[in-house]
């Protein structure tokens, strides 16, 4: 059975090290995933559905959500603020 998500990416983009995988078949995951890839600043190699990469429209549709998700965090921690907070006043997911 083909794994739903495949993410191919370098932890370490300027080492020369190998690039690694992350198969899931939960989205949630994979934008989590992406999210930690952000944090990391790693190298987001490709996005695979089902075997199949991705359109740039999807592949970068999961990564803007990785992203907000990610900067909600952060805006939270820095202002001392709940996610509901976040969402009313930066218009951010919550």
């Amino acid at each position: 059975m083909i794994t739903k998500f495949t993410i191919e990416y370098s932890a370490h983009p300027h080492s020369g090290e190998p690039s690694g995988l992350h198969r899931t078949n939960d989205p949630i995951e994979a934008e989590e995933f992406l999210r930690r890839l952000l944090q990391a600043r790693s190298r987001i190699l490709s996005i695979k559905h089902e075997g199949v990469e991705m359109h740039q429209a999807q592949s970068d549709q999961m990564i803007k959500i990785a992203g907000e998700r990610l900067l909600s965090e952060m805006i939270e921690h820095a202002l001392d603020l709940d996610n509901v907070q976040v969402c009313h006043r930066f218009g951010l997911p919550a």
